[in-house]
């Protein structure tokens, strides 16, 4: 009897962490910070430099670490400078399942990224955006995010 009740008293571990749960679709102030960084998404699609300018704050960053298909490590460099490297160069990125937080002004998205190019899968990661908001205004200050090349979505 003693070993049985012991057997019931052990705690019960478990390595399988409990489904997670969807986030509730974006309203009001957050549909406004992700309509932003969506447009921000849509002009990297044209290669249009001064269109991604429109939704940033130049002397902001753009800062990636982890791995690319030519180069891994940390890498950072202004919008300016960014968009100078990219030139008319497009791609394609999307976010999925976007975590957003609003504070007055300030705003932040999380959000898991793909990215392609010529229709096939680059790089993925999770993007952070920084956004502050002017005038009215929601703006990219800064985009922060990680990136590998293998074990991505539709890989």
């Amino acid at each position: 009897m003693l070993g049985l009740l012991l057997a019931l008293a052990a705690p019960m571990t478990s390595t399988k962490m409990p489904p997670a749960q969807a986030l509730p679709p974006p309203t009001g102030e957050e549909q406004a910070v992700l309509n932003s960084a969506n447009s921000l998404l849509a002009a990297f699609n044209t290669g249009n430099s001064a269109e991604i300018l429109r939704w940033v704050y130049p002397d902001g960053r753009v800062t990636g670490t982890g791995t690319l298909p030519t180069r891994s490590g940390v890498r950072s460099e202004s919008w300016t400078q960014f968009t100078q490297r990219l030139g008319n160069s497009a791609f394609q990125e999307t976010i999925s399942d976007p975590a957003i937080e609003v504070d007055g002004d300030a705003a932040m998205i999380w959000a898991p990224f793909v990215v392609r190019i010529g229709g096939k899968v680059y790089n993925c990661g999770i993007d952070h955006f920084d956004l502050v908001r002017e005038n009215g205004t929601w703006k990219v200050m800064n985009l922060t995010f990680s990136s590998r090349i293998t074990g991505c979505p539709a890989q």
